[in-house]
């Protein structure tokens, strides 16, 4: 039984799935001859992340694919719906990776309140000639203790988000269409834990009362966040969006952003992926990253794991 992991496996999720007697192909093969390399090499179970598109034409094209996964959480790179329709099991692994990409969401909001993304790019040009401009140009930062997060999706990763947030000190709001109440259980080292119970508000109230905000939503067909929903927010509010592009107008972010209404912003996705915007890449108030919300190792190995678990027991 052949397994195409096209997007990559952790190693012990490779190693899993081979003690069990599957045959792991972890290789990279472009959209345009994944057809071609599933028929080939009679492959029953492809293994994605975000990159790889496993559309309605894949999945006719490909009669011996029996079981299509996806590394993460959100699937609008596959045909879920007509996948299934077709006879297909479709698996994901939604917890895996949410602690990851919560970790990351606070380094852009460490970053965004403390201008480390522009410092890091200013230092190695003027730290040795300017040291005391820059010195005075990054002086004004502000603290998260004590500050409201605003939470837009209260998912796993939403929830993981909350929980960092709690840690710290902050406030936090959430709204989410489908949760009304929710309690987060913060854990700590020793095992002793504390609770909060949330209720979701309205996102207008959101938008008014956050200091920071946070998207954890799929893939939608309009912006979540655009011109108007700008207009609604504090004045220096700082966004993240570790989710989806597209669920945030980058065109509206910059110019709220040149008028000051947003103090920063932190882009792990982007609308135009995998070519970003020139204007997004060069803004000294953006801190970026390459969509890289799960690339830890130890969500990897959840990943691969979990990934594994569920192939083996549909195949049992």
């Amino acid at each position: 039984m052949k397994i195409l992991a096209n997007d990559g496996i952790s190693k012990s999720g490779k190693e899993t799935l081979e003690n069990a007697g599957f045959e792991v192909l972890a290789v990279n093969v472009a959209q345009e001859q994944l057809v071609t390399y599933i028929n080939q090499n009679k492959v029953s179970v492809l293994l994605v992340r975000s990159s790889t598109k496993v559309t309605k034409e894949v999945i006719d094209a490909c009669p011996t694919l029996k079981i299509i996964g996806r590394g993460g959480v959100g699937m609008d790179n596959i045909d879920v719906d007509y996948a299934k329709s077709k006879g297909l099991h479709v698996i994901n692994t939604p917890e895996a990776s949410s602690s990851s990409v919560a970790e990351l969401v606070f380094a852009h909001l460490f970053s965004g309140v403390r201008f480390l993304h522009d410092a890091n790019r200013n230092m190695p040009l003027e730290g040795d000639s300017n040291f005391k401009k820059l010195k005075n140009a990054y002086a004004k930062g502000i603290e998260l203790r004590g500050k409201t997060l605003g939470i837009i999706g209260f998912g796993r990763i939403g929830v993981a988000t909350a929980r960092i947030a709690l840690g710290i000190g902050m406030k936090v709001i959430f709204t989410d269409p489908f949760l009304d109440e929710a309690t987060v259980t913060v854990p700590f080292f020793d095992n002793r834990s504390i609770s909060f119970d949330l209720s979701s508000t309205p996102l207008e109230n959101l938008l008014k009362t956050a200091d920071f905000i946070s998207l954890h939503v799929p893939a939608q067909k309009s912006y979540i966040i655009g011109k108007r929903e700008f207009a609604l927010m504090k004045d220096g509010v700082g966004i993240v969006n570790a989710a989806r592009g597209g669920i945030l107008d980058e065109v509206a972010l910059v110019d709220a952003l040149e008028s000051g209404k947003v103090a920063f912003a932190g882009l792990d996705v982007y609308e135009s992926e995998p070519i970003p915007e020139l204007r997004i890449l060069m803004h000294p108030d953006i801190s970026l990253s390459p969509h890289i919300g799960a690339a830890t190792e130890e969500a990897q190995d959840r990943i691969g794991l979990d990934l594994a678990s569920q192939i083996i027991d549909l195949y049992k």
